[in-house]
């Protein structure tokens, strides 16, 4: 019975095993196909020139510039409001019906397709509130599709604080605010900033909001303010995946590994600033 259960044991490791590198194959061999694709485009040019008419010379700075401006500007609209609001509901808020409501709501609204809130950004920040299609519309859309997950990353953050700690600084004479934000907080900091660039890196992703909101498939120019027209790289690469022609096809994947690497930097980021902190805090 034992070496049955053993042998049970190994089939399962193996299967485990399998199931786990038939992703991974799939994911080799994408790359490798994007890379191949890719590979006569790769250049510094393809970097700072503008999208033409012509493949050959065309490239994405308006694409890198604008989502960087979308990047600030979100992460400048979206991280005080859901980092408070973190801090609100998890170390003052009473715990009664109003606040299980908001903290359901917000569970719920991080999984709304990203879509929906695209919607909800075409008539508040386009329409109503006339922004335009701009950055400063973009930002915000993105905004609220980032403000759950920043909220719910930071109150986990701050609940695997222990509660000693809070006890301790009171004992010691400490008020709330001061525990709160020379005791806490930092010591939640290294996991706040890795949900805060994790969910930054979604945002330089998203492409659905952004077309939803009317961002421009085609621009020759840099935005100057929070006011101007603008395109993402998401939205270039959507542009050129819809050209029939293959030289297109291969500005798309040349662009598909620049956004790819831009991922990687924002996660490794993420990963290297939680160590850092975890040492020092």
């Amino acid at each position: 019975m034992r070496k049955k259960h053993f042998s049970l044991e190994r089939m399962f490791v193996g299967l485990c095993v399998l199931l786990l590198m038939l992703p991974l194959c799939m994911l080799a061999l994408f790359l490798v196909y994007l890379l191949v694709q890719a590979w006569p485009r790769l250049s510094f040019d393809f970097l700072i020139n503008y999208p033409s008419r012509h493949a050959h010379v065309a490239g994405i700075l308006p694409a890198l510039v604008g989502s960087f401006y979308l990047l600030i500007l979100t992460a400048f609209l979206a991280i005080p409001v859901g980092v408070s609001a973190a801090i609100y509901l998890e170390e003052y808020a009473q715990k009664n019906a109003l606040t299980s409501l908001i903290e359901l709501n917000i569970s719920n609204l991080a999984g709304v397709p990203s879509i929906i809130y695209g919607l909800l950004g075409l008539e508040i920040f386009v329409r109503i509130l006339a922004f335009g299609r701009s950055v400063l519309a973009g930002a915000c859309t993105l905004s609220l599709l980032l403000l759950p997950m920043v909220i719910m990353a930071s109150r986990e953050a701050l609940r695997n604080v222990p509660r000693a700690m809070r006890e301790a600084c009171y004992a010691l004479g400490a008020g709330p605010f001061h525990t709160i934000f020379h005791v806490v907080l930092k010591m939640a900091l290294p996991h706040i900033l890795t949900g805060v660039i994790l969910s930054m890196a979604r945002a330089i992703g998203e492409t659905a909001p952004l077309i939803t909101i009317g961002a421009l498939t085609y621009v020759a120019f840099l935005p100057d303010s929070v006011f101007s027209s603008f395109t993402a790289l998401p939205i270039q690469i959507f542009n050129w995946t819809s050209r029939p022609q293959v030289e297109f096809h291969q500005n798309a994947a040349a662009g598909i590994l620049v956004l790819l690497v831009l991922m990687l930097l924002f996660n490794g980021t993420a990963m290297w600033i939680r160590h850092r902190l975890q040492k020092r805090f």
